[in-house]
């Protein structure tokens, strides 16, 4: 998925469809897991939006019954794959993000616990990176309540004024 993304970008890129200063990547849940292992094994994207995003695998192990094996058969079974997790999360190669991220979090995330996005936030500040975090109290793995689904919205369109429509980066 990773690769598809970044090469999709790159073919919008080529076909004169999509600014190559302009682009950004976002993903809940899995699909920010997605966005983040593209923000950090590649320089394509000038901004990165995650919602509720998997940074680390291995934290998945001990989830909820209803996923607790999904990743058997994306990625293997554990412990034989266990490098394959650990290189495949992107908590582990945090220092290799390079874009202004946002990280948008429930409170009460029982699959991806608020520590694993605070995790992110702070290897983000730690790189001197752009960020913002907003924890949403009372939510979980996917926002719910219409106060926090409008917030939610009007945050990602500042964030992408600010970082990607209105900042206009050179080719990287």
């Amino acid at each position: 998925d990773v690769d598809d993304c970044i090469d999709a970008v790159e073919a919008a890129i080529d076909a004169g469809l999509a600014d190559p200063g302009r682009v950004a990547i976002a993903g809940g849940s899995a699909g920010g897991f997605t966005a983040l292992r593209a923000l950090t094994t590649s320089t394509r994207f000038n901004a990165g939006i995650t919602r509720y995003g998997v940074t680390d695998l291995v934290a998945l192990l001990d989830t909820h019954k209803f996923e607790s094996h999904y990743n058997d058969s994306l990625i293997g079974p554990w412990p034989a794959a266990e490098q394959a997790y650990r290189t495949r999360s992107p908590i582990n190669s945090l220092d290799k993000l390079r874009s202004p991220i946002l990280i948008l979090q429930g409170s009460d995330d029982p699959v991806v616990p608020l520590e694993q996005a605070t995790a992110l936030a702070d290897a983000a500040r730690s790189r001197g990176l752009p960020m913002a975090m907003v924890v949403f109290e009372g939510e979980g793995h996917g926002f719910r309540k219409k106060a926090t689904l409008i917030d939610h919205y009007e945050t990602i369109d500042r964030f992408l004024q600010q970082y990607v429509i209105f900042s206009f980066q050179e080719e990287k």
